[in-house]
């Protein structure tokens, strides 16, 4: 890839692991003519883990205003332009749509390298239905618009995306139980990172977890609430389901072939018959002939 003068380049970066850098993330920023980064202090050793020389230049939530004018500038002298925060995509609760919009209404043209997102990330394993959400970035810390926050969510009976840090995220959840004791919770906590651990459950549920995790207040959060009905999958179909998924987990567990995994599973509690056992297993043999 070559990039183009006079262009702006979004980029996103790892949200901790550093395996999810894309290819073209990484060419692009060795490319380009200057960097613009939420913290240069932050970015160095990133770029230099990649080999990456090209300079930096901050732009933060208290200078992008100003620095947008500047970058703007290079733009107009045939520069090529990248944007690049902590972590992440850029603008998703983090600076850089100043810069992006004076360079649109500057007409330069702006262009996504897309890449890792802690709010995708999260709804990706939360197991609630995300055809539709919200994003609200860091809860509020006050208490009447915490409540509020809340009333917000249970209205919307959508999934909602929330930051919140190490050191008020018992708080947070307790807030929750006391006033929306039923809604479930997917709690990410350092994705794609070593020590990555995500709870499940309600707000009293997921309170306990953390009180019983010495490391609770490590690491940065991204919450994802659901205050719709979970959709369950009917008895019948998930009996068909577990039988067929734990046939098969046996035998890559075991190296076993069909008819002992059917023996070791018959074996198991809850007692199943012989019948509905090799029923699921023939069920498994034909959806791997397919």
């Amino acid at each position: 890839m070559v990039v183009q003068p006079s262009m702006l380049y979004v980029v996103a970066t790892p949200i901790g692991n550093l395996s999810d850098m894309t290819p073209r993330a990484v060419e692009v920023l060795a490319q380009v003519d200057m960097i613009a980064a939420e913290d240069t202090r932050h970015s160095r050793p990133l770029l230099a883990h990649f080999g990456i020389k090209t300079p930096l230049h901050s732009c933060h939530a208290f200078n992008e205003a100003g620095k947008a004018a500047f970058f703007v500038q290079a733009l107009r002298a045939g520069k090529s332009v990248a944007l690049i925060s902590d972590a992440g995509t850029p603008c998703i609760s983090d600076p850089g749509y100043l810069l992006i919009h004076a360079a649109a209404e500057a007409g330069f043209a702006v262009v996504s390298v897309c890449g890792a997102s802690a709010v995708v990330a999260a709804l990706s394993v939360s197991g609630f239905d995300a055809s539709r959400f919200s994003f609200i970035g860091f809860f509020p810390r006050k208490k009447a618009q915490m409540e509020a926050q809340l009333q917000e969510i249970i209205h919307r009976g959508e999934p909602m995306v929330f930051y919140e840090s190490p050191k008020r995220i018992i708080k947070t959840m307790q807030c929750f139980a006391a006033h929306a004791p039923d809604m479930q919770v997917c709690l990410c906590n350092d994705l794609t990172k070593k020590f990555e651990r995500i709870y499940r459950g309600t707000p009293d549920e997921v309170a306990a977890q953390l009180s019983d995790n010495p490391a609770a207040e490590k690491g940065e959060y991204a919450c994802v609430v659901n205050s719709a009905p979970t959709t369950h999958i009917p008895a019948e179909l998930s009996t068909t389901i577990s039988l067929e998924a734990q046939i098969v987990e046996i035998m890559v567990q075991q190296a076993c072939d069909f008819k002992t995994a059917a023996a070791i599973l018959h074996a198991q509690p809850p007692k199943l018959s012989k019948k509905e056992i090799y029923a699921a297993t023939l069920r498994v043999k034909k959806l791997i002939s397919v």
